[in-house]
């Protein structure tokens, strides 16, 4: 079987995680097309781009590549077989991720993303684009990270209801969480030392006011669940009011709080809030850890734990759907 090739949108954090598991030539798969913010770089026909020089041009000028490529110009007119857009998420429009994404669609090309924007809001009108394009559209990497929520609900416990799902969903605020109740540490302690490792965004807000975790509540009803939510539906209570003394006093009964996000399905009930809960509690989890429990009608509660950010973390899960993708498109 040929590699199939990648057009990359997006060279920050996750696009060099991705561009580093894809040099293992075992995966199958080339990069054909790179782009930034501000660039873009496509190899010759029949070649590949060398990615070691790519990020070289791009520490040392700002610019992966020529001006003349844009990533909107790379997506419509370059030759690639997958669109990887791996961009940062704008919340409120999904914009420019979401416009590349409905074009490569339109061309027939495959989309693997972990951008929640497009998929948070228009998800059904590109579902039905790829659908009429014969194209495959993925995006494991959306929620949680490394940890395969999307494939274990809709391979390992297909054919399953699911009554109600629970999760630990945003590292930054776990690991926020977890430094206060264990070194007794100040909301404002732990944001600082959150944010000296690099765990909390230059702008913290979406993290700790649950503005991410409810985005990622609204791509699990909306693609796993058959729902149709919006953000405005979830009701969001983020930790920004937590204090030191409110871990303590849940402490002595055995219990933490922690930042759960949850879906009630037939009640249509979707929530992020601080939560008191048993230490014992497989939610309870440490540090930028992830957690989700599904209860569902035939399994019972499952639950998946993993680490859900970082570069190669998030690398995994876009590698699960190209791989996906190419059993399934690859000799097409």
């Amino acid at each position: 079987m040929k590699p199939m090739r990648i057009a990359l949108l997006g060279l920050g954090s996750v696009g060099r995680g991705v561009a580093k598991v894809l040099a293992n030539p075992e995966y199958g798969f080339v990069i054909t097309a790179a782009a930034d913010s501000k660039s873009g770089a496509v190899a010759p026909l029949g070649a590949t781009l060398d990615m070691c020089e790519v990020f070289a041009r791009k520490n040392a000028t700002g610019k992966c590549g020529d001006s003349a490529w844009s990533a909107e110009r790379i997506v419509r007119e370059a030759e690639y077989d997958i669109l990887v857009e791996v961009s940062p998420t704008n919340a409120q429009t999904g914009e420019p991720a979401l416009s590349n994404i409905r074009a490569a669609l339109m061309r027939g090309k495959h989309v693997v993303t972990s951008n929640k924007g497009p998929i948070s809001i228009a998800y059904p009108e590109l579902s039905a684009v790829a659908k009429e394009h014969n194209a495959g559209l993925m995006f494991e990497g959306t929620v949680a990270g490394a940890v395969p929520i999307m494939n274990g609900l809709r391979h390992g416990l297909a054919g399953n209801r699911v009554n109600a799902l629970f999760g630990v969903l945003n590292g930054t605020c776990n690991y926020i969480l977890t430094r206060m109740e264990e070194e007794g540490l100040t909301y404002q302690q732990a944001l600082l030392e959150a944010s000296d490792l690099g765990y909390a965004e230059a702008d913290p807000s979406a993290d700790v006011n649950g503005t991410d975790a409810a985005i990622k509540l609204v791509i699990l009803a909306n693609t796993m669940l058959g729902m149709n939510v919006t953000l405005d539906e979830v009701v969001r209570v983020g930790i920004d009011g937590m204090t030191a003394d409110a871990l303590m006093m849940a402490g002595k009964t055995g219990h933490t709080i922690r930042l759960i996000a949850s879906i009630h399905p037939d009640k249509r009930q979707l929530e992020v809030s601080p939560r008191l809960i048993h230490k014992e509690h497989p939610l309870v989890v440490d540090g930028t850890l992830n957690a989700v429990t599904v209860d569902t009608e035939l399994a019972g509660p499952v639950t998946f734990i993993g680490r859900g950010a970082g570069s190669v973390e998030t690398a995994s899960a876009v590698l699960a759907d190209l791989i996906a993708l190419k059993e399934r498109y690859g000799d097409k």
